[in-house]
């Protein structure tokens, strides 16, 4: 991996808008109520610190366990769909219409049912992000190479050693993929969740932030929960690399090869 080439045009593009933000809270002339400098946000941050960092706390522990339910949610109805082509056939559009009902529409009721607390955030959570990973998953188990499953079956192995050593390899790639997209909604989700059922965590601290018209606060909030959901990212980015050496250094040779760097 070439560090100077993966991180620091990134950081030049965020560095820039942050100044650039900077110069238009100050040269604009509007006030700080409207357009908070960074500076604005980072005394606001500073000064409610405590419950920053609790409220940090509060949302990540909802943010883990909803993205570990997910996680087993995801893959279990993909293997379920790869082994069962009736079921592949009854859920696929089930999974797809499922993600057109709007979740600020399920999240009252989900507060009704469970009551407010911990258990409402953790379920929208796993809303949000069991569907890229059930499909990129269930995408990864059918784009396994004809020819290898062939090769199993001459030498006489079973339905599940081949799905086990195949099938199950192939699809990291893609189940990887589809994780990575789902901790990048997992933060917002849980915001969400704890914004409309009033449990602690960063959430709520947006919206007495709102409540109060501390536009610096609520802007500090904004940018904690970008900045979780990019560490989380870049943690199973790291992780995807150590799982699968052999895929991305195949592919580096393939880039390689036709020129890409």
């Amino acid at each position: 991996m070439n560090w100077r080439r993966d991180i620091i045009p990134p950081i030049a593009l965020i560095t820039i808008l942050v100044v650039g933000w900077y110069f238009v809270a100050k040269v604009s002339g509007l006030s700080s109520f409207i357009l908070p400098s960074p500076l604005d946000a980072i005394q606001a941050g500073w000064e409610t610190r405590d419950q920053l960092v609790n409220s940090i706390g509060l949302t990540l522990t909802a943010t883990g366990i909803g993205i570990l339910l997910a996680i087993t949610l995801g893959v279990g109805i993909a293997a379920l769909m790869d082994l069962w082509p009736l079921a592949h056939r009854a859920l696929y559009p089930i999974l797809v219409v499922s993600q057109t009902i709007q979740i600020l529409a399920i999240a009252p009721i989900l507060v009704i049912w469970f009551g407010f607390g911990l258990t409402p955030t953790v379920l929208i959570v796993v809303i949000f992000c069991f569907f890229p990973l059930a499909i990129s998953t269930a995408d990864g188990l059918t784009s396994t190479r004809p020819e290898l499953i062939a090769l199993l079956h001459a030498m006489g192995a079973t339905k599940r050693q081949i799905w086990r050593m195949v099938r199950f390899p192939s699809a990291l790639p893609s189940f990887f993929s589809g994780l990575r997209l789902a901790v990048t909604y997992s933060v917002v989700a849980a915001t969400i969740g704890e914004w409309v059922g009033g449990s602690p965590g960063l959430g709520l601290y947006l919206l007495r932030s709102k409540n109060a018209l501390a536009t610096d606060q609520v802007f500090i909030a904004m940018f904690i929960t970008s900045l979780l959901s990019i560490i989380l990212f870049l943690l199973v980015y790291s992780i995807e690399r150590l799982v699968l050496p052999w895929y991305y250094k195949r592919r580096t040779e393939s880039w390689d090869e036709i020129g890409i760097y």
